[in-house]
């Protein structure tokens, strides 16, 4: 059986950049740069996700939260140790206003 996690996140539309920013109300904080419009954010959120843990985009799924700032995604492959080793690291991942690295 692959390992399965669900990590909560809060999701900041029309941000600058995307990146993690942080915990709040035991919730992990994604700025993310794209507007909350039809279904853009979540895919955008999904996309970061995906990168940011070094997993296919088709590994991450939104199973809770689809029309609010509060979401839950479930990381197929990833243990809770792999997602906590991985926002623990020094360079956390953003990108660009245009998507790159």
């Amino acid at each position: 059986m692959k390992n399965v996690s669900r990590l909560s996140i809060r999701v900041i539309p029309n941000s600058r950049k995307t990146q993690f920013a942080g915990y709040r109300e035991n919730e992990l904080v994604l700025r993310l740069n794209a507007p909350a419009l039809e279904g853009k954010a979540n895919k955008a959120a999904i996309d970061f996700v995906a990168t940011f843990f070094r997993v296919s985009r088709s590994a991450v799924s939104l199973v809770a939260g689809e029309k609010s700032r509060h979401k839950i995604f479930e990381i197929i492959g990833l243990d809770r140790r792999d997602i906590e080793r991985k926002l623990a690291e020094d360079q956390p991942l953003t990108t660009s206003q245009n998507g790159n690295a």
